[in-house]
């Protein structure tokens, strides 16, 4: 499964590659093709040893965890903690940009990034996408994968502390993703304040018909709206002025 059309440079001296591409696809969408997969994602995580010990025991579970549950489960579970509110969201731009004019901006500069590494996307995902921007840094040697990681390690911070306050087995399994990408990076793991984000149904709802005419204007919510009749004009004569 490519994520990018290009050719791929060789794995870093240190061996960092293998590893940055097994973290990509652990937090991809947990489809057949994925699950296949575990068993080598496991073995390049364990050969290249770019982790610690703690951490690998940790992604070992989440490994664990996604080839035991019930496909339909670990897939309900992804779109749970991924797909539904903006503080753990993979796009990164989100959680610095959100949808202001900055992001698009921003992603145009990151797409210009890849391209100039002989890279193109494919597969319709944005550009801040997490496992595409993992992808792109295992590409390049390890000095410029890890500055480059280290650019982004504030935003990968925000969505490791969301995850942990979510306080499920999921969670904290997938949060030890965010904390290995964050060790490559020579940063610490650790949780950090959260900006307040408002509830799901009150950022995506529409606003009121008639932005809500029936409480708004000169009469109050509590009290009766006047109605206000006219007689039908007749053709050819002038209507009758709205009653204000």
């Amino acid at each position: 499964m490519a994520f990018f059309a290009g050719s791929f440079a060789a794995p870093t001296p240190q061996r960092m590659s293998h590893t940055l591409r097994a973290l990509a696809w652990l937090l991809r969408y947990p489809d057949d093709t994925l699950r296949v997969h575990l068993p080598d994602l496991r073995g390049a995580l364990h050969d290249e040893r770019a982790l610690g010990a703690a951490r690998l025991a940790e992604i070992d579970a989440l490994v664990e965890r996604l080839a035991s549950l019930p496909p339909l489960r670990a897939e309900a579970e992804y779109f749970d903690l991924f797909d539904r509110g903006r503080r753990t969201s993979l796009h990164l731009f989100e959680h610095v940009h959100g949808d202001s004019r900055d992001r698009g901006q921003a992603m145009v500069d990151l797409t210009q990034t890849y391209e100039r590494a002989g890279l193109l996307m494919a597969g319709g995902e944005l550009p801040d996408y997490l496992p595409l921007v993992l992808e792109y840094a295992s590409t390049q040697p390890a000095a410029q994968a890890v500055e480059f990681l280290r650019e982004l390690a504030h935003i990968v911070r925000l969505v490791f502390t969301a995850l942990i306050e979510r306080q499920s087995a999921s969670a904290a399994h997938f949060a030890a993703v965010l904390g290995a990408v964050l060790d490559l990076a020579g940063e610490k793991a650790e949780r950090v304040p959260l900006p307040d984000e408002p509830p799901l149904d009150e950022s995506w709802a529409e606003p009121p018909a008639f932005d809500g005419c029936s409480s708004k204007g000169q009469a109050r919510a509590d009290t009766p709206q006047p109605i206000h009749v006219h007689r039908k004009a007749s053709a050819g004569a002038v209507p009758p002025r709205a009653a204000v």
